[in-house]
């Protein structure tokens, strides 16, 4: 047997493998899936297609689960003892982004946490993790909470991502519901008679819903949304351009355990109660670099000329001291040019501030610029 076929076949599928081969995509490892790269179009159509219309991506590599306790203030507390975001707060049908922190204070995984609108289902919160690391997150999170609580691992259930200007159209012709939903709100409903959970959500800076329902139901859900003519599937490079010019992190390269929530331009993410409470790990040192600043920043930066700065690439300051190293880089399709993310001494982190790339050996000019570089258009 071939290496490529063993490998293969090592590699878990997503219910919609068949539905991506049948649409020409190519296909490459991932989080130790088989997921599609692109399709036919490729990644730069693939691209601008999202920012003028829809883009459907297949998102049920990740991990979901459900935290289930006796109220929603049991389950929020417990929860609110791992990650630094205000949980009691969070209002039936609200979502809200937030980490997993070690006692240091360093992001092990960053996650969505919705509180479902179903009053019925008062002290469940619904998880979405990383696929990379939801057996270490789902790990972490059953060997700390209390005993009165259960985490519900959803293996069983499939995730989309509709994504695009004109999401809302297409999406509430087959979930009237969809269309009144506000940016970082969630549903129960049905989707043309289909049970599934909706939020109005992403990760590419456009307006657009996140859909889990069971996997047994996904590829009715997917074939009925790419027989809209506003919609094309898009795959994971494409996914990658549209998150950077958005200027949000990908877990892993931007952020990981060396990487306070603080340091990675996440503070907002801490609700203030949180921030004056404390009680989450690493609460000591992140209060602290709240109030003092952190020694580093993450940063967007714009290469002067057309090379694009991969990850990697080592950051200097004009009189070519290393300052940083950049985590995440490379064409942004609706900016026609090169960018990247990276972090930087914070004396070096103000926006106009030049900096030196060595890329390939070579010193390129650049400039600290403001995240995103694409506007965020999200539903508000």
């Amino acid at each position: 047997m071939s290496e490529t076929k063993t490998l293969s076949l090592q590699l878990l599928h997503t219910p919609l493998h068949a539905l991506h081969l049948a649409r020409g995509a190519r296909m490459v490892p991932f989080a130790g899936y088989e997921m599609p790269v692109q399709y036919a179009d490729g990644i730069i159509a693939e691209h601008n297609h999202t920012r003028a219309a829809v883009g459907l991506f297949d998102v049920s590599h990740m991990g979901q689960a459900f935290l289930v306790g006796a109220d929603h203030a049991t389950a929020a507390r417990a929860l609110e003892a791992l990650v630094p975001a205000d949980i009691l707060g969070l209002a039936p049908g609200r979502q809200r982004y937030t980490q997993l922190l070690d006692e240091e204070g360093g992001i092990l995984d960053d996650l969505m946490v919705t509180r479902p609108s179903d009053p019925d289902e008062d002290g469940v919160l619904m998880l979405v993790v990383n696929a990379a690391r939801k057996e270490d997150d789902f790990a972490h999170l059953a060997a700390r909470l209390p005993g009165n609580l259960r985490l519900l691992r959803a293996d069983h259930r499939a995730l989309l991502a509709v994504q695009g200007p004109k999401a809302v159209q297409v999406v509430s012709r087959h979930c009237p519901e969809a269309a009144a939903m506000g940016f970082m709100s969630a549903v129960t409903t049905r989707f043309d008679g289909i049970d599934c959970h909706i939020s109005r959500s992403g990760y590419t800076g456009e307006d657009g819903y996140e859909i889990s329902c069971k996997a047994t139901r996904v590829r009715a859900i997917a074939e009925r949304l790419l027989g809209e003519p506003e919609v094309k599937p898009i795959g994971l490079g494409a996914r990658d351009s549209l998150r950077l010019e958005a200027g949000l992190c990908l877990y892993g390269h931007d952020i990981d355990a060396s990487t306070s929530p603080v340091e990675a331009a996440l503070a907002w993410s801490i609700q203030k109660r949180r921030r004056e409470e404390g009680g989450f790990p690493g609460a000591a040192r992140i209060r602290r670099e709240l109030a003092e600043g952190p020694a580093r920043l993450r940063v967007g930066i714009k290469p002067e000329g057309r090379a694009p700065a991969r990850e990697g690439t080592e950051i200097r300051a004009a009189d070519g001291t290393a300052i940083g190293r950049v985590t995440s880089g490379g064409f942004g399709p609706t900016v026609e040019g090169p960018v990247a993310m990276g972090y930087v001494a914070r004396e070096h982190s103000a926006p106009g501030t030049p900096v030196v790339l060595v890329v390939r050996g070579k010193e390129l000019a650049a400039q600290v610029v403001p995240l995103p570089f694409v506007p965020h258009r999200y539903a508000r």
